[in-house]
């Protein structure tokens, strides 16, 4: 058996170590149009940012080592120009001679991966503009830094490239600012919860220029020009356009292959093209969403390398299946931790899933052992079914465990209130006896039987005024003085049972405390005093530091910055 890969990164070196593995025999030539193989390319920003200091510990394998391990023909500076499926060959052509010729295959490979959205913008072809998606992109801007020792950056999107390169760019003392089209960074995440992201970017100096839409690019008085709509220009020394990547699918568009959201390869679950014996995985292709059972995009790499052996046992005769993408990822920002999993609010909106949500902020680990941090979990369900959609946190320590074992839950089907029953391992050092999860199924399963009724945050605008509710902040009268939410009352949650006579009778309270504790407690009470009570999800500290956002995004940038 002949089998031939195109792209030997994620893909292609899992699929080439697969299928050497279940068959001695294959014969297995890859091309690679770069000069590297199965390189890491999430580890990019961070060589430019010198925390990953030698470049070689960018690539796990080079051609020589694969064909060592393997006996595999690894060609790289090989450009795939055309696939026949007809006569079952492709044309390539050798990027250092300029020969060109056909190779025979029994099964091909597709994986091209994605390269960076690059709308048709005025000045791309500036020198002082990049994008980073391959190793050479890293060395042009790691050697660009070196020579010209730019003070300023402009980050031309808000995704995962974006922030690494950020905070990057920002530890080597560079002035840095994040241009996003849309209200908040990091779609994966509900606005709320980006919230979170934002603060520590700017905590960290980083600016944000939200809600601006970038137009081109223009050099001048020896920087560049980020040109937006309806504003003026933002100048740096340097730019980098990072606003998303498209599927590289040209070649599998010309041979006829089914293709579906922005030009994806359409595939099977046993990653099989619509033209035989041709196979295509990685961020070119279209995946179900394991959620919610929709076509979607979701370029990652442990997809991608699950694809590629996927791929190679199905070539070798096993039967493998891909179940779908569920987009868990987790990002440092900084200090902060930001991970997510499954759907969030608004891709629930969009699904027709009517969805509801706890959240909550307890301890990375038992209150009592010193250096314990506070992380902030959303957790979403199907109402009616409870369901368990997805998950989003941002924290500093235990974030990562927390949303694996919520991934986890999602991928086995399990529902939300069945997170309480989770036998979760525990040591003061590293969790709580309730552990978060947990509490976070309680809190659900606290919904599911009656016990716990909620308001959110789209809902503080809407409470009425006008007397027909109590309004009730259960916090201590140092914390109300503080801040609190305009018209609320405060009677704290330990004075509560005494001063009940303050509370009329015959009218739904909304409740709110710090954390959301507090307010639970005291909705108990009103409850088994013959009150409706409901409880602010969150508490006055979620509530907070999205309102401050808020304001923050509104006065940034209200015209565009020339600096």
């Amino acid at each position: 058996m002949k089998v031939v890969i195109v792209g030997g990164v994620a893909v292609g070196a899992s699929a080439v170590a697969r299928i050497r593995r279940l068959d001695e025999s294959a014969e297995i030539t890859v091309f690679e149009r770069s000069g590297y193989i199965s390189y890491a390319n999430c580890g990019l920003p961070y060589y430019i940012g010198d925390v990953i200091e030698d470049p070689e510990d960018l690539t796990l394998q080079t051609p020589e080592s694969f064909f060592t391990r393997f006996r595999v023909n690894m060609k790289i500076r090989h450009e795939v120009t055309a696939i026949h499926p007809d006569r079952k060959t492709v044309a390539v052509k050798n990027l250092e001679t300029g020969e060109e010729f056909e190779e025979s295959y029994d099964k091909l490979i597709l994986s091209p991966g994605a390269k960076p959205t690059t709308p048709p913008f005025p000045g791309l072809d500036s020198e002082k503009l990049f994008t980073l998606r391959t190793v050479e992109d890293t060395f042009r801007i790691k050697e660009y830094i070196r020579e010209h020792q730019p003070k300023s950056a402009i980050l031309a999107g808000g995704g995962f490239i974006g922030l690494e390169l950020a905070e990057n760019l920002r530890q080597l003392g560079m002035d840095v600012t994040v241009v996003q089209n849309l209200p908040q960074l990091m779609t994966p995440f509900d606005p709320d919860m980006a919230a979170f992201i934002h603060s520590e970017l700017r905590s960290h100096g980083v600016k944000l220029a939200l809600n601006r839409t970038v137009e081109g690019f223009a050099e001048r008085n020896g920087g560049i020009d980020v040109l937006l709509k309806d504003a003026l220009p933002i100048h740096a020394d340097m730019a980098v356009l990072a606003i998303g990547v498209t599927p590289d699918t040209a070649l599998a568009k010309e041979a006829g292959l089914e293709l579906g959201i922005k030009g994806s390869i359409v595939v099977n679950d046993h990653m099989e093209t619509s033209v035989s014996d041709i196979y295509a995985g990685g961020d070119a292709v279209q995946v179900k969403h394991f959620v919610t059972g929709e076509d979607t995009l979701i370029p990652m790499a442990g997809p991608a390398n699950k694809h590629g052996r996927i791929i190679a046992d199905n070539i070798c005769g096993l039967d493998s299946h891909y179940k779908g993408s569920q987009g868990s990822s987790i990002l440092k920002v900084f200090d902060l931790t930001a991970a997510v999993t499954g759907i969030n609010g608004m891709q629930a909106k969009a699904a027709g899933i009517d969805a509801d949500y706890v959240i909550l902020s307890p301890m990375s680990h038992a209150g009592y052992y010193p250096g314990g941090k506070m992380m902030t979990m959303k957790v979403l369900f199907e109402k009616g079914t409870f369901r368990l959609l997805g998950a989003q946190i941002v924290g500093y320590e235990g974030v990562d465990k927390r949303i694996d074992v919520l991934a986890t839950a999602i991928r086995v089907g399990m529902n939300a209130t069945d997170l309480k029953d989770l036998d979760l391992a525990y040591a003061p050092p590293y969790s709580s006896a309730k552990d978060p999860v947990n509490m976070a199924g309680f809190m659900i399963d606290n919904i599911a039987n009656g016990v716990l009724k909620q308001w959110h945050l789209e809902d503080a605008d809407k409470l009425p005024r006008d007397g027909s509710v109590t309004l009730l902040d259960t916090r201590t009268a140092g914390e109300y003085s503080r801040g609190h939410i305009e018209d609320f009352v405060n009677i704290p949650v330990d004075e509560l049972r005494e001063r009940l006579n303050e509370v009329p009778k015959g009218k739904p309270v909304y409740v709110i405390c710090q954390s959301g504790l507090r307010s639970y407690i005291a909705s108990r009470i009103l409850e088994g005093s013959g009150y409706t009570a409901y409880n602010f999800a969150g508490g006055f500290r979620f509530y907070d530091a999205v309102m401050n956002d808020r304001r923050m995004n509104e006065a940034a940038y209200p015209c565009g910055m020339d600096r």
